[in-house]
């Protein structure tokens, strides 16, 4: 095959979106999870289509909103809970239970410490700082700078990168950072945004318009919750 033709295949082949196991947004925005859809039925959910765009057919966003676990019992990711849970009502992996309120549960987290200026550049600390004002309660904990050399494959490596942790704890899923990426999205010029990255979809101000998450371009399976974006909102900036 020749090079430029290799090339163009290996770009316009699908990505996977929201791995098996892993979330996905149901009906109205509901908490899901991308499983079978035998599995899904098994567990009394119900399925959507389009939620996990890139995975077998069989394979869709499964959502649960009802449980028993008092009158507000519904099915959602643990992290996501503003009440109890219980156990083996839910469809999906451990992580999805039964909560007993119908709240969103994101956040209530202490604010994280901002990283100072250093080897964390000014526009990252800076943009840090305007996302956890603007988000108070929402972010756990801040991550700037990786231990490589410049430019190195990531923004890390430059201190021009900040991971914003929206979950309980790290390789935690939740489905929180949506509107915090959208966010980041809609002041990009503010922030001076290079890119941002939330559940597996990558929206970037120099080739993408301003449009819903659920437009933002795919990305592949990395592997795991952290590496797929669904326990924090990676930003880079310029």
């Amino acid at each position: 095959m020749h090079l430029r033709a290799f090339v163009l295949s290996i770009l316009s082949a699908p990505t996977a979106l929201a791995a098996v196991n892993e979330p996905c947004y149901g009906s109205g925005g509901v908490a899901g999870v991308c499983i079978t859809t035998t599995d899904c039925t098994t567990a009394g959910g119900t399925t959507i289509n389009g939620a996990c765009p890139a995975d077998a057919s069989t394979v869709k966003c499964c959502s649960k909103t009802s449980c028993a676990n008092g009158a507000s019992g519904n099915c959602r990711w643990t992290s996501d809970c503003a009440g109890t849970t219980v156990s083996n009502q839910c469809p999906g992996p451990s992580q999805m239970k039964c909560c007993s309120s119908s709240a969103t549960g994101f956040g209530g987290y202490s604010a994280p410490t901002i990283p100072a200026v250093g080897g964390c550049q000014a526009v990252a600390v800076n943009g840090a700082s305007a996302l956890v004002a603007a988000w108070p309660g929402r972010i756990r904990e801040i991550f700037c700078t990786r231990a490589c050399s410049c430019p190195g494959t990531s923004d890390h490596c430059c201190g021009k990168a900040i991971d914003f942790m929206c979950s309980d704890g790290g390789g935690v899923p939740t489905i929180s950072g949506q509107e915090i990426a959208e966010w980041v999205m809609n002041n990009r010029a503010t922030l001076n945004v290079k890119y941002v990255i939330w559940g597996q979809r990558i929206w970037n101000p120099t080739i993408d318009s301003v449009m819903a998450w659920t437009s933002w371009r795919a990305m592949e399976d990395r592997g795991d919750i952290t590496q797929n974006h669904w326990d924090h909102v990676h930003v880079s900036f310029n």
